[in-house]
C-alpha cells in the first residue's frame, strides 16, 4: 500500500472515535462545562488518521516525524501561531513541518476552510475534550483528548498500529479491584486535578517507559516494614533516611502563579526517581512517595508458595481476562514482581519492559490471585 491510497483502519476507527467524543461532549455540555472543543465529523477524523499514518512512514532528512494534530479552529485556540497560508492536510506537508512541532506540547491545528481540511498553524493550549492525534512511531498512532490548558492531562482513546486497532474500554475502571493508577490513566480521577497524588504515579509510569531500559517500581505501605521480608537483605542501595523531595512536591497545592514552577520541579523529581528503575533490581517507594531504596532484589517470602499463575487483562474493548504463568508476560522482572505482590498483598508493582510494554501488578481479592493489568496503550 502506497501513500495516497486508502488506509482502511482509519475509516474503520473513525465512527467509534466520533461516538466517543460525541458522548463526552454531550455529557460535558449537560454539566455546564465551558471552553469545550468542537466535535469533528466522521470524515474529518478518518482523514486526519489516514494522513497522519502515511506521514509517519516518511522521513525528513533521515528523521522520523513526530507530529501531534489537534482538531481546533484558530478562534478556539489560546495564543495560536497562524500560518500566512494554511497547509493542505497531506502527508508531504506534515512531514516537512514536523520539526517545528517535535517538542512535546505543540500541536498542528486542523480545521475546515473553503478548500476542505487544512493545517492553519500551531497551538499549545487546547480546549477541553479536543480531538488530538499523535504520531508515536512509524505506523503507530494514538487518539487522545485534552482536558484543557497547557498542563492538562491527556486521556488516550484508541491506539492504531498498522491494521491493528485498540479502543480503550472506559468501563475497565468499574471492574472489581481496579487499582487507582488504572483509574487515573483511563481519565476518571478527579477531572479538575492534575495535582492529585495518583497522577504522580502516572507520571512515574510514563517516565519509566520513556527511558527504555526496563525497570521495576514497588509501592509499599508507609510506616510498615513488612515488605522487607520479600527483599534480599541488606539492600545494596538502601536510602537512609528516605529521600522525600517527591513526597513533598506531591503534597503541595500550588496557586496559579506557582503552578508552572511546581510542575517543572515535579517533573525533575519524577524523572530522577524513574531513572533509578533502570538499575538492575527494583526501586521502592512508599505510597506517600518517600524513596526507600533502589536496585533491590526481590525474594520469595519465607513460607510463601511460588506464584504459579496470574490473571491478565488489557483495558481495551473486546479484551478478555486470561490466566497465565507470570513468565508468559516477560522475564525475571515480571516473575519477581508477581511474587512480591503475591506475598505483599497491600503493595503495587509496576514493570516496564524494554520493548515498551508496561504492566501493573496488584492483588485481586475477587479473583484470589495476582492481577496483571497491561496498560501500555494508556501510556503512549
Amino acid at each position: 500500500m502506497l501513500p495516497g491510497q486508502a488506509y482502511p483502519a482509519a475509516h474503520a476507527l473513525a465512527p467509534r472515535v466520533h461516538s466517543h467524543f460525541a458522548r463526552h461532549l454531550n455529557d460535558a455540555h449537560a454539566r455546564g462545562s465551558e471552553v469545550l472543543a468542537s466535535l469533528p465529523d466522521v470524515d474529518a477524523i478518518g482523514a486526519v488518521i489516514e494522513t497522519a499514518f502515511w506521514a509517519s512512514l516518511r522521513r525528513e532528512e533521515g528523521y522520523i516525524p513526530r507530529i501531534s494534530l489537534a482538531f481546533v479552529s484558530p478562534d478556539q485556540a489560546a495564543q495560536p501561531l497562524r500560518f500566512g497560508h494554511p497547509l493542505p492536510l497531506e502527508a508531504t506537508a506534515l512531514t516537512r513541518v514536523a520539526p517545528a512541532v517535535a517538542p512535546a506540547g505543540i500541536h498542528l491545528g486542523v480545521w475546515r476552510d473553503g478548500n476542505g481540511l487544512s493545517v492553519w498553524g500551531t497551538v499549545r493550549a487546547l480546549p477541553k475534550l479536543c480531538f488530538v492525534l499523535e504520531v508515536a512511531a512509524p505506523g503507530l498512532l494514538v487518539v487522545k483528548h485534552q482536558r484543557g490548558g497547557v498542563l492538562g492531562k491527556f486521556v488516550n482513546v484508541a491506539v492504531v498500529e498498522g491494521d491493528q486497532i485498540k479502543v480503550i474500554d472506559e468501563r475497565a475502571s468499574t471492574l472489581p479491584d481496579c487499582p487507582p493508577l488504572l483509574t487515573s490513566l483511563l481519565g476518571f480521577d478527579a477531572p479538575s486535578s492534575w495535582i492529585d497524588s495518583v497522577n504522580v504515579l502516572v507520571q512515574l509510569a510514563v517516565a519509566m517507559r520513556t527511558h527504555g531500559r526496563g525497570g521495576s517500581l514497588l509501592m509499599v505501605l508507609s510506616g510498615s516494614d513488612g515488605w522487607r521480608e520479600s527483599i534480599v537483605q541488606p539492600m545494596s542501595y538502601a536510602v537512609e533516611p528516605p529521600f522525600i523531595e517527591l513526597a513533598q512536591l506531591a503534597r503541595e497545592r500550588p496557586d496559579a502563579e506557582r503552578q508552572r514552577l511546581w510542575r517543572e520541579a515535579l517533573d525533575e523529581a519524577v524523572n530522577a526517581v524513574a531513572s533509578l528503575t533502570a538499575v538492575d533490581g527494583a526501586t521502592i517507594l512508599s505510597v506517600d512517595y518517600d524513596l526507600l531504596g533502589f536496585g533491590a532484589k526481590i525474594a520469595r517470602r519465607k513460607g510463601s508458595p511460588q506464584v504459579e499463575q496470574v490473571s491478565v487483562t488489557e483495558p481495551i474493548e473486546g479484551g478478555a481476562a486470561v490466566v497465565v504463568h507470570p513468565t508468559a508476560l516477560g522475564g525475571t522482572r515480571h516473575l519477581s514482581a508477581s511474587q512480591f505482590v503475591h506475598d505483599q498483598r497491600d503493595a503495587l508493582a509496576l514493570v516496564a519492559s524494554q520493548d515498551g510494554r508496561f504492566t501493573v501488578f496488584a492483588w485481586s481479592p475477587c479473583e484470589g490471585m495476582v492481577h496483571a493489568h497491561r496498560v501500555e496503550t494508556l501510556l503512549m
